[in-house]
Parts: structure tokens; sequence; C-alpha cells
């Protein structure tokens, strides 16, 4: 009997595992749903100033109007690495922490050498792996993942800004998940600096050029146009990573309440078998009992 107590107890322990991991994935669906609808009606407007930027810049001197999008020697390199302040979103984290190692180690591995290479951390689990790991973390924050406003991301963003045009660094990647639905984020690498021209002169969705009036003139739109664009991608990003993480913790509890269903059945098909078994050996021992005395 003391093999049907432990099956027991361990049935036991699985269904309150069970019952935290469905707890668990109720929340984060609750907090999805808003994150969600955040990126969501964040990309229409995103995507329309982009186009309009890429319409005025088409024969715009790159390097006149426009330094954000001076490309120049790397001699300083920035990643942007952003992930969540808590686990059990499976390998949400794990990625982003992955993909800024390999960019460390293999394609900056000697600007990395030279100290001319700079972390910032977005979230508590990328702060902690790589401040305890000696790299150089120059500037983290583990709080607007909590509850992402634009305010604070312009914070951020405009350090990261204003390093670039003081040439401070030349040149800066975000590392994060990019939320497609609940169940699927896709890691991406983004040139966050300097722009990308093919980024500003070509559009898969715009089929004709707009002629626009400019004023006061083309040179000052776009000096206030750009940053504020940049200063928009960098909180699309933080908030594509929030929706990413909440969509990933759901998954993952959602497979790890399936699995405990699963692994419930199983022990109490085996606890009901070694019962049976029991039962069978005590009948067999009366039985035997009974035919001695006859």
């Amino acid at each position: 009997m003391a093999n049907l107590k432990e099956v027991r107890i361990r049935i036991a322990s699985v269904q309150s595992t069970q019952k935290i991991t469905s707890a668990m994935k109720m929340v984060s669906a609750s907090k999805l749903r808003k994150a969600q609808n955040a990126i969501i009606k964040l990309r229409p407007y995103s995507t329309k100033l982009n186009q309009i930027l890429e319409s005025i810049s088409e024969n715009n001197d790159e390097g006149s109007a426009n330094p954000f999008g001076v490309t120049r020697p790397v001699q300083h390199v920035t990643l942007v690495l952003i992930s969540s302040n808590r686990g059990m979103c499976g390998s949400f984290n794990a990625n982003v922490i992955k993909m800024g190692l390999q960019l460390i180690h293999e394609k900056y591995a000697n600007l990395y050498k030279n100290n001319n290479l700079s972390i910032i951390t977005i979230g508590k689990r990328t702060t902690e792996y790589f401040t305890k790991r000696g790299y150089p973390v120059i500037a983290s924050d583990i709080a607007i993942t909590e509850n992402p406003n634009y305010n604070d991301s312009n914070t951020l963003s405009a350090k990261i800004m204003d390093a670039f045009l003081n040439h401070k660094t030349d040149h800066v990647d975000i590392v994060y998940n990019q939320f497609k639905n609940a169940a699927t984020q896709v890691l991406v690498n983004e040139q966050f600096l300097p722009i990308k021209r093919k980024e500003i002169s070509q559009s898969s969705e715009s089929n004709f050029a707009v002629d626009y009036i400019f004023e006061p003139s083309k040179e000052i739109i776009i000096e206030q146009l750009v940053p504020k664009i940049l200063r928009l991608q960098f909180y699309k990003s933080i908030l594509d990573s929030v929706a990413s993480e909440h969509g990933a913790r759901m998954t993952a509890m959602h497979k790890a309440t399936d699995n405990a269903g699963e692994l419930i059945k199983s022990l109490k098909l085996s606890y009901n078998k070694a019962r049976q078994a029991a039962i069978t050996n005590e009948i067999s021992e009366i039985v035997s009992g009974a035919n001695a005395l006859g």
C-alpha cells in the first residue's frame, strides 16, 4: 500500500500544478488581449509614417537633412536586447539571449574584444544574464515592460539617438520578439541606426509617388519627422516584445496544463492497476487461508 500512497501523493501534486498553470494561462490571456490591442492599433500609424517618409525622402540627400541616415565606419556598436521580467514563457527569453551572444561573439567579435561594444538591456532576464557575466551593460530598464508607455520609451530612445548623433556609437541593433499571433513570435535583429536607405526609398505598398507641398521646407519637415519615426519604431519594438511575451507564456502554460492532464491520466491508470493487483492479492490470500482451514 506504500506504493499506492506514493501514487496518490504524486497525483495530488500534479493536480495542484495543473491548477497553477491553468490560472497562469488565463492571466496571460487577459494581459495578451490588452498588449495585442496596443500593438495592432499602433502598426497602421507607424506604417503610414514610414510611407510618408519614403515619399518625401526619395530624392533627398541622405547626409544633409537626415543625420540619422548617415552611414559611417563602424567603430562602436550598441545592442539593445529586449526580454521579459519573468520566465515560464518557453524559449522567449533564451532566444533573445542566444542571439545577443551570437552578435557579440561572432558578428561584432572584434569590436567586443577592443571594448567598442555596449549593451542596453530592457527586461530583468537579459539584465541579470549579461550583468552577472560581466558584459558591458551601460543602461537597463526592467520597469518599462511591466507597463509600457510612450514617454518612458522616449527617454530611453532619446539617449540612444543622442549617442549616435554625438558619435558615441556608429551602429545600433535591436533584438526582440516580433508579435505575429498568440502562438507565433518571430525573433528579429533589427537595425535601428543608421536608418537603412532601402527602408526609406522603397515601399512594397506604395504604387505611386505622392507630390507633397512642403511648408516651411522639405529639410525642416524631414528633420522633425525622422526622429519621431525612430521614437515610434523603438516604442513599437517594446510593444511587440510585451505582446509576444504574454503570447509565449499563454502558449507555454496551455501546453503545461495539457501535459499535466495527460500525466494525471497515466498516474490514475497506474494507481488503479496497482490497487486492483493489491485487491486480487488479498483475495488470493483469503482463499488460500480458507482452503488451509478446510
